[in-house]
């Protein structure tokens, strides 16, 4: 059963890379000249879209490779092992890094909503507080791990 679950968790894994790497194909060009429509005075503003955008793919697709190896040592049977706090500890990394980007980026997108009807600075601040809630459910299920197998190793040292 545990096979079944983690081989569901690895194809949602796939398949939400596959969705952003859809969106960064087709969305962020798309957007980037929107941006560059609204402010054609402003030379470098199509430029910021793009860093903003594709800098914070960076650290998703990272911390999905991290998730993907964790459901691995998971299969392995080496789910409580440093490996998955190293993992844990990189998934955290990666949404703080993801949510820092935003942040940097919320003038750039309180600037295009100046000009468009839809809450653009909405969605900006829920990818940060989305990030923000992966990165501390990491730290809780990091910390959590580690204290296990401290808890492991000094019953193996007993015995």
């Amino acid at each position: 059963m545990k096979q079944v679950t983690t081989l569901f968790l690895k194809l949602a894994v796939i398949f939400i890379g596959i969705s952003v790497l859809a969106l960064c194909i087709f969305l962020v060009p798309h957007m980037a000249n929107f941006a560059a429509k609204l402010y054609p005075n402003i030379a470098p503003m199509k430029y910021l879209v793009f860093i903003v955008m594709y800098g914070a793919a960076v650290p998703f697709y990272f911390a999905l490779y991290q998730a993907f190896n964790l459901l691995q040592y998971i299969d392995e049977n080496t789910a409580f092992s440093e490996l998955s706090v190293k993992a844990l500890k990189n998934i955290k990394c990666c949404a703080i890094t993801i949510s820092g980007l935003y942040v940097l980026g919320l003038p750039l997108f309180h600037f295009i909503a100046k000009k468009v009807d839809p809450p653009i600075v909405l969605m900006g601040l829920i990818i940060i507080f989305a990030s923000l809630v992966i990165a501390v459910f990491a730290a809780i299920l990091q910390r959590l791990l580690q204290e296990a197998i401290n808890i492991k190793s000094e019953n193996d040292l007993t015995v």
